[in-house]
């Protein structure tokens, strides 16, 4: 029945799309040109092409946040017993200084501060990919574009049969930073800093960090975008410039951080004497390897959990297991690890143990097999986990292509985004499915969604 609304709804809005005065664009170019005003672009092209917005019924939204919970719950348990159990820690395949870095208290109890996760929601099932622990990417985005789309003309036509609500979240992100903060200890209304990670030839500043860095103002807080580069720490003070930093949100991952600095850098040395707080800490991390699914669906790991995360585990996670020439269960039955991928291409893909984007991702439905064998041997030989094969969930969005508007097939990831425990937003984010143009990606605007 859910899905039935959402699927009734698609088919209302793209009629709209079709009637006048909607078909001539007029009022998606004024919704591009605000996406540019506000810096949302990637080079010259949109951060979000798409015309429709990805709706979500409440039923699969309350779906999304119990299954989300619960998983969490279960991610924070495993990670608590991997900082005490070094057999475990050994099992994530973590570098050096990753694990230095795990064993420092950020001076707060917490986990995960902001998180999101990877989701497959199809026709009222679900399944989780990959747990996203560094940050809450994508957030201000999302917030941003349903502001500009719930006022968009074909929207408010479409609110005329349906009722939608915006998600938020950013407000969400703000507290739990601040909750945290009051944990380390601070007591005093902190100075904060948006960590950006640019990338190599990145000249301007992320959109995304620059509305972020905009609402932490606008509730009065002296904040700063600064990227590594920028930072200095001297007398116990973790600074750029003349701007003294006391809360730090990093929004970029541990792996990109260590691709291009090492432990003597101001941020490392300050988070180690405990003269800022992180949020999320380098701890965070532990979650953002994907041996976690591993773990987690290692039922001599987990056997003593709570029964409603044992179930969440069972129900939501795809079965994974780091690749190591060596024999493990599957369902209750013994195999040996290389030789099962080997047979049984069509239901695995090969995926690296770090999110850096590094190394390539293996499909085996899409590969063939002596290609397979050959990504096999390369994924013994890296850090590689093998996991069973989810089903992608496609759907047709309405995009802005050269000025016509097209129909393409985009896969749709559901990211429910986490704050201290609790799922309190959801973005969603679309990739290029069979059309064959592979840069078309971006976040949606999304909406709850309820009938009249």
């Amino acid at each position: 029945m859910a899905q039935k609304l959402v699927d009734d709804a698609v088919v209302r809005y793209h009629k709209i799309l079709e009637s006048q005065p909607f078909a001539n664009l007029e009022w998606a170019e004024a919704l591009a040109d605000k996406m540019r005003a506000h810096r949302m672009v990637a080079g010259t092209r949109l951060a979000s092409p798409f015309l429709r917005p990805h709706f979500l019924s409440k039923k699969q939204y309350e779906q999304l946040s119990k299954a989300g919970e619960s998983l969490l719950a279960a991610i924070e348990r495993l990670e608590g017993i991997a900082l005490q159990t070094p057999a475990l820690l050994q099992r994530m395949e973590l570098l050096p200084a990753e694990r230095m870095l795990a064993s420092i208290d950020p001076g707060y109890s917490f986990l995960h501060v902001a998180s999101l996760l990877n989701t497959n929601l199809n026709n009222g099932t679900l399944q989780f990919r990959n747990f996203q622990a560094s940050s809450a990417t994508g957030l201000a985005y999302g917030e941003l574009l349903a502001d500009m789309f719930y006022e968009a003309p074909p929207v408010k036509e479409f609110r005329k049969k349906y009722t939608i609500s915006k998600l938020g979240g950013t407000k969400y992100l703000l507290s739990a930073i601040l909750k945290a903060y009051k944990a380390y200890g601070g007591k005093k209304q902190p100075n904060i800093a948006v960590l950006e990670f640019k990338h190599p030839f990145q000249t301007v500043d992320g959109a995304e960090y620059t509305v972020l860095v905009e609402l932490f103002r606008k509730h009065g807080y002296q904040t700063e975008l600064v990227s590594p580069e920028q930072l200095d720490y001297r007398g116990g003070v973790l600074s750029k410039g003349d701007f003294k930093i006391d809360l730090l949100y990093r929004a970029s991952s541990l792996q990109e951080f260590l691709m291009r600095f090492d432990l003597t850098h101001p941020l490392v040395r300050a988070y180690r004497d405990g003269k800022v707080c992180m949020v999320n800490s380098f701890r965070a991390e532990l979650a953002q390897k994907r041996a976690m699914f591993s773990l987690l669906t290692d039922e001599t790991v987990t056997a003593k959990f709570p029964l409603v995360e044992r179930k969440a585990i069972t129900a939501f996670i795809p079965w994974t297991r780091i690749v190591t020439h060596s024999k493990t269960e599957r369902h209750g039955t013994t195999i040996d690890l290389p030789e099962y991928i080997s047979a049984n291409k069509d239901s695995l893909v090969l995926i690296p143990n770090d999110s850096t984007g590094a190394l390539p991702v293996f499909d085996g439905l899409s590969t063939e097999k002596a290609a397979w064998d050959r990504a096999l041997k390369q994924a013994l030989r890296e850090r590689y986990v093998v996991q069973e094969r989810a089903e992608n969930v496609t759907s047709k969005f309405p995009v802005m292509f050269y000025g016509s508007m097209e129909m393409r097939d985009m896969l749709v990831d559901v990211h429910p985004h986490m704050f201290l425990g609790e799922v309190k937003s959801a973005t969603a984010h679309l990739t290029a499915g069979n059309s064959g143009f592979s840069t078309m990606e971006g976040i949606a605007a999304t909406f709850l969604l309820e009938g009249k």
